[in-house]
């Protein structure tokens, strides 16, 4: 009994402890912030929609819906049909499903198997040659046998557990998958709403402009025919005109597909295009924009957290090929019964048992399994360097972003000042035909001036819009705030 106890208190203490690395989160980068790009103060203001000053806030927490801020129902509405009919999100979720389950699967490891059998066998053994196998007295017998066999390989190295914690590693990364598929599909229809917004008003001032270039046409062939202008002139007007008009095909065609992409989001076909359309007047801008820290920053990026997770994996796939290096024990018992007729199982002198224990190494295999653990040791090398680059691309997102916004309010402002300027500079050439002090050509060159400072103040507006999403998207999304995400 003594010898008994000793094992198992041996079995038990080599058990207490697995083989392999014990993974320990990486570090968070000390860098105070981003670089020259901004993290904190005002942008630009400028007049004129789209135009007010937003604030860099640092620490500032984000919604988990946090496309709300931008104050559109529709758009809102658009984002729930997304997330609930996306295909993306349905893969996302059949994925998390298979990694519970797998990792439920592999926690059984550390339970014995039981399995069950039931047979039956007619057989006639040769008299002349043979012993009679039974205690029948003639040549041919039936055997009915059922029987409980149990199979056990205590966990002594810590292998079945670097096995589960692998699994529970991979689990926790497809989580951070469906999240980050969350927040980019969130990304995509604010971003593309924005893009269609913008392409509408791109479209009616193309348009606007194509008739003042008509108009303009139309008076230097009158022109032409009094003597006044040359053919040049009108021909030179000509090629202007058809050049404007040539802008607006590849408008309309980017306003269909930029439907099409939307359509897409939602998952549906092109055929069953949303009913809601958007304008930038539809958007409001939001004033206060979160600022997280570096430090911060991998917690809340989900892509990040899955990479983490999957380093988390590697590590504890070292581990598994370690123990596969290690000598294996297992425990063996069968239990049953065997008797000529069902009539007499169980019956007294038919039963029978056994107990073992086995312990096996592997002597020769040609290095497979020091192959193998060469292999899980370059794995986790890769996963160590693909959670460094997911850490950088995070901050260059963020800091991209950052650069971007203080841009995009600059270059609004300066639109929106040219934009002022041509408004003012065709009122007054307005006023003066009307006194007979110009030409109206010189009224539909002022116009055509305005118009295309307006074309520009549209796209520099629709940046800070498209801007603003990607860093609430760089930021990652408010994926913690989702409740009743989290609570499923």
């Amino acid at each position: 009994m003594r010898w008994i106890a000793l094992g198992a208190a041996l079995l038990g203490g080599l058990g207490a402890c697995a083989v392999g690395p014990t993974f320990k989160r990486p570090a968070p980068p000390a860098a105070p912030g981003y670089g020259s790009a901004p993290s904190q103060g005002s942008t630009a203001a400028s007049s004129g929609p789209g135009g007010d000053a937003q604030r860099f806030v640092r620490g500032l927490d984000i919604p988990g819906q946090w496309w709300t801020l931008f104050r559109s129902p529709a758009l809102d509405r658009l984002i729930a049909q997304a997330l609930a009919a996306n295909p993306n999100v349905a893969e996302a979720q059949a994925a998390l499903r298979q990694a519970q389950a797998l990792y439920r699967a592999e926690r059984t490891s550390f339970f014995p198997s039981v399995q069950g059998s039931l047979s039956a066998d007619r057989s006639q053994f040769a008299t002349g040659t043979l012993t009679a196998p039974t205690v029948t007295s003639g040549a041919t017998y039936n055997l009915y046998t059922p029987e409980l066999s149990l199979s056990y390989a205590p966990d002594v190295f810590g292998g079945v557990r670097r096995s589960v914690e692998a699994a529970r590693a991979q689990l926790a990364g497809t989580r951070f998958q469906l999240e980050a598929t969350y927040v980019t599909l969130s990304s995509n229809v604010v971003v593309t709403a924005v893009q269609e917004g913008s392409l509408r008003a791109q479209i009616a001032l193309t348009e606007r402009l194509v008739a003042v270039q008509h108009a303009l046409t139309e008076t230097v062939r009158r022109e032409r025919t009094l003597g006044t202008a040359s053919a040049l002139d009108l021909l030179t007007q000509q090629s202007a005109e058809a050049q404007t008009a040539a802008t607006l095909p590849p408008l309309r065609k980017g306003l269909g597909q930029t439907r099409d992409a939307l359509t897409a989001l939602l998952g549906r076909l092109p055929s069953q295009e949303p009913a809601e359309t958007f304008r930038l007047a539809d958007l409001t801008l939001p004033h206060d924009l979160p600022v997280s820290l570096p430090s911060q920053l991998i917690e809340q990026r989900p892509d990040v957290r899955q990479a983490e997770e999957n380093l988390h994996a590697a590590s504890a796939q070292v581990g598994v090929a370690l123990a596969g290096l290690l000598p294996q024990f297992s425990i063996d018992a069968d239990i049953g019964s065997a008797a000529l007729t069902i009539g007499r199982l169980f019956s007294p002198y038919t039963g029978f048992w056994d107990l073992g224990a086995s312990l096996t190494q592997t002597l020769f295999d040609a290095g497979a399994l020091l192959d193998r653990k060469r292999a899980a040791d370059a794995a986790l090398d890769e996963a160590a360097a693909q959670y460094r680059a997911a850490v950088i691309l995070a901050c260059q997102n963020v800091a991209d972003s950052l650069r971007a916004l203080q841009a995009d309010a600059d270059a609004l402002r300066a639109n929106a000042e040219a934009d002022r300027a041509a408004k003012a500079a065709f009122d007054l050439a307005a006023r003066q035909y009307r006194l007979g002090a110009i030409s109206f050509v010189q009224v539909l060159n002022a116009e055509q001036l305005y118009r295309q400072a307006e074309l520009a103040r549209v796209q520099a507006e629709a940046n800070r819009y498209a801007d603003t999403a990607a860093l609430f998207q760089a930021l990652g999304g408010g994926w913690w705030n989702r409740i009743e995400e989290r609570s499923k």
